[in-house]
């Protein structure tokens, strides 16, 4: 059987900040507040009229230049997002033309902020093919687009951001080893965007009620995404013989601090084995797992354990294991 790996990252953030002090002289908050309740101390925000396709266009332009591949021989380009510039055509295919990745097929893929899991399983699962032999999987989100600057709860939570990378076939058993993806739609009434779809078209009504961005439950997503998380971590680990102790990195989706310490303590990871970027980006989406790899990518060293985890909207959920490639 072919194997899959990652053979390089790249990431992208934007210069400009909206700190906590910030957000006080938006809504009645505080930094205590939101560092007591969801850990983030600052965020990134896309501005000067750039979208989605400008950071994953940079991130996939560093990871080129970082590989030193050529963009022509990319046969597949795909991305993960909610947030694409437009409703169509998918943003994978402006990627694409911008980065030089002309003879690549494109798609986007949709599953909230469980993106580059679900994401990086299907790349995988190309290269597995024996098909293809270069796939750039890319994912992030301009969340800052969708944010409500007048909902203190949900406000403080999200930034923009965006990584890639590349999976190729594997010379070793290094890889991207197993993944359990699981959904239930369970989740809508708690996690959603209320307008903007087939269902409720954009109006004035839908614009003057804020119908346009981010809707959450708060309670119920964190006590859903603690409980998803954790379990499907735990079953890929037993279901690969291994134990807590034997996995070197665990990187879950940066959600809010509070979800990420309660996961790593169900599971009895300890802290300096969970990459955290959280406090400096908030919740990027789909962009803040292979954010996380871009940031600890010095770090990595070739064998090394890793166990991604994801939870997003819907419910939908999953983890993979796998194996660095490199480092």
């Amino acid at each position: 059987m072919i194997n899959a790996v990652i053979t390089g990252v790249g990431g992208y953030v934007p210069e400009d900040k909206i700190t906590n002090e910030d957000l006080e002289k938006m809504v009645d908050t505080t930094d205590e507040w939101i560092m007591t309740r969801v850990g983030v101390k600052e965020r990134r925000v896309l501005k000067n009229g750039e979208a989605m396709s400008f950071m994953a266009v940079q991130a996939v332009n560093e990871l080129i230049e970082k590989t030193g591949i050529d963009p022509a021989s990319v046969e597949g380009l795909l991305c993960a997002t909610t947030t694409g510039d437009y409703i169509f055509p998918p943003v994978s295919s402006v990627i694409a033309c911008r980065t030089g990745c002309k003879n690549a097929f494109t798609f986007d893929l949709q599953a909230a902020c469980s993106g580059f899991v679900f994401l990086l399983e299907t790349a995988a699962n190309y290269i597995r093919s024996g098909r293809y032999r270069r796939i750039i999987a890319v994912a992030g989100d301009m969340m800052t687009s969708i944010t409500n600057y007048t909902d203190r709860t949900t406000c403080p939570l999200f930034g923009d951001g965006c990584g890639a990378v590349l999976v190729e076939p594997a010379t070793d058993d290094n890889g991207v080893i197993d993944a359990i993806l699981r959904s239930d739609g369970i989740g809508l009434p708690h996690l959603y965007m209320k307008a903007g779809g087939s269902l409720r078209r954009p109006s004035y009504k839908t614009i003057d009620n804020n119908e346009h961005s981010i809707y959450q439950e708060g309670k119920v997503v964190f006590k859903h995404a603690v409980s998803e998380m954790t379990d499907v971590t735990a079953e890929i680990i037993e279901r690969n013989g291994l134990t807590i102790a034997d996995i070197d990195w665990f990187v879950p989706h940066q959600a809010n601090m509070r979800i990420v310490d309660a996961a790593a303590q169900r599971l009895e990871v300890p802290l300096e084995k969970v990459m955290i970027n959280i406090e400096r980006y908030g919740n990027t989406s789909a962009g803040s797992i292979p954010l996380c790899l871009w940031e600890w990518e010095p770090k990595l060293k070739k064998g090394d354990k890793l166990v991604l985890a994801s939870f997003g909207a819907g419910f939908i959920w999953g983890a993979i294991y796998l194996k660095w490639g490199y480092g």
